[in-house]
């Protein structure tokens, strides 16, 4: 029931989308040094005609992806197995495989799928997880390995998968000097993009309601910037920033209640908040140095930004309730764009240093400073909802393209695009 509730969520928050070429494709880089070693079996299938989805090869693919798992290679399998009295554990020994994952696809009379995996142990030679079947269209059957993926993960690691969340991102598409900008949505492993909305000027700073469900961004118009709040699954938008001067990088608060936003209203860019209900703004800051790209703390007790009030940009966090700002970045000759992972442990920011600029990570319990990426012009980090990973914009061969690096920087891929350059990422919450 769980399963077929998230569904409904992410496939309505799908429906008044339009559909798009440009399929983003993952070129891993660099894994970690101890990696699980697991086999993905291939789903036992008896129906007429092929399957529109590999769901074992996503499954695999998406474990692969995660950095902590190396899948054992079709074509070393000694056996494939779609049921556990068939399976052979010598053999999968003799693979020093840890794990198997096996599984059968049935096709429904009402052109369902129905879909059922086990995920074994080799030394113990016992189910780790049994599950129930999921029924799913064709449509979803992506979704089905997705779900899959993160009920393995998080079995075998503790921690709760990402595969099942998706990315927001904008591509810059045809002539330089006169792009097509699209404000683009697509599976976390880049499949299935959609586009929802395109203009010939900027669009920027994308931002998830906490529950998925609406999201938040800059476009400009007649060389203006406006901030706009959007419903995914009704395609509504509304427009709720239009004052004179910028109006940018909205965030949304975690109860959704509020937006956290830049406005220079008032002459100077401030940050505000706005009670999206009411439609009350008030004032967080008072400076006359730059204050921008507000970003709420996990418990919504605090913002973090950028200001340069200490002379070059670095980040603060604001109280809420009493407005106090405190400095919290002292490392690198900058800091900015901050976010902060969802457990409040880290805050990731990109840092320049020595004329480059890097996406850091920054222990807020030790102060400790790591450099997460060894390209040269990173910026907008986003941190996937269970904090493993972070996905920014970058450039590589002179061009646009999105990247992502592990929390402790073991972990490294790559997500181009076919057409255009991609920027300003920013990664779903989990769907409620």
């Amino acid at each position: 029931m769980m399963f077929k509730k998230w569904l409904s969520i992410l496939f309505t928050c799908l429906v008044f989308v339009s559909s798009a070429r440009a399929q983003l494709v993952i070129e891993i880089t660099s894994g970690a040094d101890q990696l699980l070693p697991i086999a993905v079996v291939p789903f036992g299938y008896a129906g007429m005609d092929a399957l529109p989805e590999d769901v074992a090869q996503i499954v695999e693919d998406d474990l692969a992806r995660s950095g902590l798992f190396k899948p054992v290679p079709r074509a070393n399998m000694l056996s494939m197995p779609t049921k556990q009295e068939d399976v052979f554990y010598r053999d999968w020994r003799l693979l020093k495989s840890d794990y198997v994952v096996i599984g059968t696809v049935q096709k429904l009379p009402n052109s369902q799928y129905r879909i059922g995996f086990e995920l074994l142990n080799v030394l113990s030679e016992k189910p780790v997880e049994r599950h129930n079947s999921i029924d799913v269209s064709a449509r979803n059957l992506r979704d089905a390995a997705h779900y899959i993926s993160d009920k393995v993960y998080e079995l075998l690691t503790g921690s709760k998968g990402a595969f099942s969340t998706r990315i927001l991102y904008v591509t810059a598409e045809g002539d330089r000097k006169s792009p097509l900008f699209k404000l683009q949505v697509a599976d976390a492993d880049g499949y299935r993009p959609q586009v929802i909305v395109e203009s010939k000027e900027p669009i920027l700073s994308p931002s998830w309601s906490r529950d998925g469900r609406s999201i938040a961004y800059v476009m400009f118009r007649n060389r203006r910037p406006n901030i706009y709040t959007q419903e995914l699954a009704t395609g509504r938008r509304q427009q709720i920033a239009q004052f004179r001067g910028l109006n940018g990088a909205p965030s949304w608060s975690p109860d959704g209640k509020k937006l956290a936003l830049v406005l220079s209203k008032d002459d100077n860019p401030e940050i505000y908040t706005l009670d999206i209900a009411t439609q009350k703004l008030e004032r967080m800051t008072n400076h006359y140095a730059i204050d921008t790209e507000p970003s709420w703390e996990p418990d919504g007790k605090g913002i973090i930004f950028t200001s340069d009030r200490g002379g070059n940009p670095q980040i603060y966090r604001l109280d809420v309730n009493s407005k106090q700002v405190e400095r919290v970045t002292f490392e690198g000759e900058l800091n900015t764009r901050a976010r902060m992972t969802p457990d409040g442990r880290f805050l990731v920011t990109v840092q320049k240093n020595d004329g480059n600029y890097h996406i850091a990570l920054q222990d807020m319990k030790t102060g400790r400073v790591q450099t997460l990426t060894e390209t040269y012009l990173d910026e907008s980090p986003s941190i996937a909802p269970n904090g493993s990973m972070v996905m920014y914009a970058t450039t590589y061969q002179g061009k646009g393209i999105l990247a992502v690096v592990s929390v402790d920087g073991l972990v490294k891929y790559r997500i181009p695009s076919a057409e255009g350059d991609v920027r300003e990422p920013s990664w779903s919450p989990y769907f409620k």
